[in-house]
């Protein structure tokens, strides 16, 4: 049983023809969770109606940095509606994204702040999305409140690898990139890390130490389909099935088996999102 933490099911290239199609793939492989994670209004719009209509998928609505350049106060507004609908477990993907900087910095800065704001006005989980920006990722959500005591306290603690139990932030860094040193100080804070299919590719160093370096009681996996296809189809689009090739990986790098790792972060998955 495998739970693709994080995919687009939403994507705006896809027709609704090749939605369907991927809906019966999903169906018909050996994963039984899905998380539609929005990126704008429209797509956030289009993750509640996935989650609406198949009993396997669950949505994140939220604001994408490259799309912040076009955000307002009213889609706010919106994006806070629709996080109270039925199966919207998250507030996401928010960040920064220094790589394209397809949205000014500043302004990126500005709808990320505003958004934890909002999920912690909800007191709701966080999917982030931080590219080439770490430090400056981490220092606004320390500033925001994303790992204070207070935001802690509204969710159960979570099991650390020797039994113990331990604050939970929920606050889910997707697709990590970045350093073993900064992995595990977000763990330390009450973060959780999802890996993707760039764990399977020969210059993966960093992301191989991350895994080596993090206890898998933190770990979750995903796909981000359709970008990122892990090895043997990169090149192709990649799609939620795919995210077995991940936890295949995230098995070896771990020395464990390939089924308990699909358990654990299926289980891990289900915990940080709050799915019973």
């Amino acid at each position: 049983m495998l739970f693709d933490s994080h995919t687009h099911l939403n994507n705006e290239n896809l027709t609704e023809e090749e939605r369907q199609d991927l809906a019966a793939k999903i169906e018909e492989s050996q994963v039984a969770y899905v998380m539609d994670v929005g990126f704008n209004l429209e797509s956030s719009v289009l993750a509640v109606k996935h989650a609406e209509k198949y009993p396997w998928c669950y949505a994140v609505v939220g604001c994408h940095p490259h799309d912040t350049k076009d955000m307002d106060e009213m889609q706010l507004i919106m994006i806070k509606g629709l996080a109270k609908k039925n199966k919207v477990m998250a507030i996401g993907e928010i960040g920064l994204d220094f790589h394209y900087d397809f949205s000014q910095r500043d302004v990126q800065e500005e709808w990320f702040r505003k958004q934890i704001q909002l999920a912690n006005e909800l007191k709701m989980p966080i999917v982030i999305h931080s590219r080439e920006a770490d430090e400056l990722v981490m220092a606004i959500l320390k500033e925001e409140g994303a790992f204070s005591k207070e935001r802690t306290s509204w969710f159960p603690k979570r099991p650390g690898p020797g039994g113990e139990i331990l604050p939970d932030a929920r606050v889910l860094l997707h697709c990590f990139s970045g350093s073993r040193e900064i992995g595990l100080q977000y763990i330390k804070l009450g973060g959780t890390l999802s890996i993707a299919g760039p764990i399977t590719y020969k210059n993966a160093r960093k992301g191989i130490e991350v895994v080596q370096s993090v206890p898998v009681e933190f770990l979750l996996v995903e796909t981000d389909a359709p970008y990122l296809t892990p090895e043997p189809f990169r090149g192709k689009k990649n799609m939620s099935p795919y995210v077995e090739y991940t936890a295949k990986k995230v098995a070896e790098i771990k020395g464990m088996e390939y089924e308990r790792i699909a358990q654990i972060t299926c289980e891990n998955a289900k915990r940080f999102f709050d799915i019973k």
